[in-house]
This record gives structure tokens, sequence and C-alpha cells, in this order.
């Protein structure tokens, strides 16, 4: 039978750690359970209204803002099982409940290559294609082959290609036109077994020269990956964040040359002809970086993570955002877009 309560508190359910109510909070441990969910009354209730609806894994990109009137559904779906193989590859399957790093070191241990850059991202294998996770030069959409998922308005099973989920950065069909609507309940990787390590991206290098390790391994990767997270990123269990605030916003190459002319120290990462510029850069020049109001602030060592010292409302997280978007806008013409989740 699912687990419901009513009227609970959601503060354990969120890594920015905002304390808000859920009039309804479900928590589904299998795909079995869903047939139950839809024929709860609470669920019925929203009558198609689906924006009454939010599915989350750990809460870890997620900004609550006041309490949620609608059904929460906390998807706890576990479990990963190698579904082929041959002599160069794996596909594995894994629950979308799954902690992501939980099978980040399932498959690093195994010597399989494709994941070891986005080691230690914070939530679930669920999040992976919704949001198509990123770090040091790789992302989700690299790897994710299908994602399985149930529509709940239309109660039918889909299976998604990767081409299906229209992946961009920090983007999939799963936050337009499929938003709301979907509960995903396992998603399939293809995982390599021979090397292709990714090193171009600042300080993965520079921690294995620190080990003397010239030769990398998948495991070495993925430990110097955690290890530069964990040197740069507050805990979530000791100061509540969701991870980076905001994307790293995209130019076009002319207005990249405009910026360089105006200020020298600005540095990209080169994508065709556009120009990725690191937020945390931006955000840093434009004074920040360590910053604090009240019970929020930017991170002192990642001005990109903006954190809960320990009472903020999810009001006072947002508007801090808002005064850092505004002067970043005014210092370079640049509008940052969130990354988190506003509810």
């Amino acid at each position: 039978m699912i687990d419901y309560c009513r009227n609970i508190s959601l503060r354990p359910y969120n890594t920015f750690g905002v304390d808000v109510m859920a009039a309804h909070l479900f928590h589904l441990k299998s795909p079995d359970q869903l047939q139950e969910l839809l024929d709860f009354p609470a669920f019925k209730e929203m009558s198609g209204n689906m924006s009454q609806l939010l599915v989350m894994g750990q809460g870890s990109n997620i900004l609550f803002t006041g309490d949620f009137q609608g059904v929460v559904v906390r998807n706890e779906i576990t479990g990963i099982r190698v579904i082929d193989e041959d002599e160069t590859s794996v596909v594995i399957e894994a629950g979308s409940g799954v902690i992501w790093n939980d099978l980040v070191d399932f498959a690093v241990s195994r010597g399989w290559w494709g994941i070891e850059n986005l080691a230690l991202i914070p939530g679930t294998v669920g999040a992976a294609p919704v949001q198509n996770i990123g770090a040091y030069g790789a992302e989700a959409a690299d790897i994710i082959l299908q994602v399985r998922a149930f529509h709940l308005q239309n109660r039918e099973w889909l299976v998604l290609e990767n081409s299906d989920c229209g992946f961009g950065y920090r983007d999939s069909i799963f936050k337009r036109e499929l938003r709301n609507k979907t509960v995903i309940c396992s998603v399939v990787f293809r995982l390599s077994k021979k090397g292709r390590p990714r090193l171009d991206y600042s300080g993965i290098r520079e921690e294995l020269d620190k080990k003397h390790v010239s030769e990398p391994s998948v495991m070495d990767i993925s430990a110097a990956v955690a290890s530069v997270r964990m040197s740069k990123l507050p805990d979530p269990a000791i100061i509540g964040n969701a991870g980076s605030f905001f994307k790293n916003p995209v130019v076009s190459e002319s207005d990249y040359r405009r910026l360089q002319g105006a200020f020298a120290g600005i540095k990209a990462h080169r994508q065709g002809d556009q120009y990725k510029i690191p937020a945390a850069w931006l955000i840093e020049q434009a004074g920040w970086k360590g910053s604090r109001e009240g019970n929020t602030g930017s991170y002192e060592k990642q001005p990109l993570i903006l954190v809960n010292y320990g009472n903020a409302t999810g009001q006072e997280i947002l508007s801090f955002s808002e005064k850092i978007q505004e002067s970043v806008f005014t210092m370079f013409g640049i509008i940052l877009e969130r990354e988190v989740n506003v509810r």
C-alpha cells in the first residue's frame, strides 16, 4: 500500500531546508503503486489540474516559496540492473529513485566510462533527464539511451529514446511538453568499457597532477571530480542549498568580443559559434561572492551557490537571487537564468 501523509512539512525533503507544508505527500516506492496513486481521492480531486502535482526525488533542485496545496509524489523507486553487455559497452537500467551518486559509484567501481565526470551531483536518477544534469564537460544526455515513464493523464507507459527527449542545456521535454504530466520510473544508460577521459575543465587535471596521476583510470577521474566539488560546494546537510542556482549564460561571438573589450579577465568555453560564460565569475565580479542578507547569501567559496544559513524562507532566497540577476544585468547586459525550479 502506498505511503501517504496529509499536511506535512517538506523541510526534510528539500536540500534548501525551507520549511513549507504539503497538503498531500505520497511516497512512491514501486511502479506497481501508480494505479493506487491514480485512484486515491486526493489525486482525483486535482481534476486534471496537473499544475497542482509535483513529482520530486531528493528535492535538490527546487526552491519552495510557500506551502504547496496540491499533491507531492516523492519518487523512491530503486534498483540497478545490467540489461545488455558486449565487449565494448554495457547498458544499465536504474530506478528513478536511486541516488545519482550511488549510480556513479556502481558504474565506476566496475570500470565503466561515461558517467565519471558527473560524480557527486546531488539528486536522484529520475531528475537526471529532466534537468539534463551536467558538469565538467559532460551531461546526462551523453549517456542516456531511454527514459521509461508513465503518463498520468493518458494513463499509458512511454518509452522515450534519447532523441525523443529534446535535450538541451539543463533542459528536456520533461520541463516543457511533459511538465507535470509524467512519472519517470527508470532511466536506461549506455556506458563504455573503453576509457575516454575528459580532462579539459578547470580543476580536474590539476587535482590529478597533485596525486601524480598521468594516466587516470575512470575511478581516478571520478575521485578527482568529487574532490573538486567538495572543495567548492557546501554539504546540504550542513548548509542548505540546491547546488548551482543559475545557469551559465551562453552568448554569441559578437557579444563575447564586446565583453572581452570591456572586461579583460572574462573567460568562456567555446561551443561552436557561441560562448558559455561562467555565471560564478559574473556574480563575483558584481560583488556578490560571500555576501549575506539575513539568513541567506552567496556561498563564500562558490558564488553560484545560494545558501540557507538556517531559517531562510523561500521568498528571502528568491528575493536575494533577483538582486544578483539585476546587478549582473546592469554590469554586463547578461540575463542570468535560474537553474533551480521555483515553486
